[in-house]
């Protein structure tokens, strides 16, 4: 399992975009995990899947609401991962009104959750392999804290714990 000071795996996640700009066209577009990180402070949280009542309700509005005081405390970006579809989590983008404030990454083979081994199985409820709820702060791609919540909870991958620890 991933810990702090480990750089993040190589993988490429998919980012929706409904407007083309700044070198984006429409549609699902890849993000190198490398190259996205260098030189960035990276606030990333993930959690076990889009427009589900946990993270619809509290994880995503959580961050952003704090997206201004992240970025005054040095975060560059905040990051959302799934293990969805680029189109899932472009839908749900919209829904919940992160456009310009969370990127919303699909991580829809599970391929960057696997290399974290942050997985979470949930094949017994119909959902298959998932990523567990978490958040990270990444610096130069590495792994500067991380909060791993345990099987159910919502107590230390929030958006108010990750402000703390960007001003530490």
């Amino acid at each position: 399992m991933i810990k702090v000071g480990d750089t993040l795996p190589s993988a490429t996640l998919m980012e929706f975009s409904e407007v083309e700009g700044n070198g984006c066209s429409i549609g699902p577009n890849p993000v190198d995990v490398a190259k996205a990180t260098a030189g960035k402070t990276i606030a990333l949280f993930a959690l076990p899947g889009a427009f589900t009542p946990t993270c619809s309700a509290k994880h995503v509005p959580g961050y952003v609401e704090h997206f201004n005081a992240l970025q005054a405390s040095g975060v560059d970006e905040i990051w959302c991962v799934s293990v969805n579809d680029a189109f899932v989590m472009g839908a749900w983008a919209r829904e919940q009104k992160t456009n310009g404030k969370v990127r919303m990454l699909a991580d829809g083979s599970a391929d960057f959750t696997k290399a974290t081994g942050l997985t979470l199985d949930l094949t017994a409820r119909g959902m298959g392999l998932r990523s567990n709820r978490y958040s990270m702060l990444i610096k130069n791609g590495k792994v500067a804290s991380l909060n791993i919540e345990a099987a159910g909870k919502f107590e230390v991958s929030d958006a108010a714990t990750m402000l703390s620890q960007a001003k530490a």
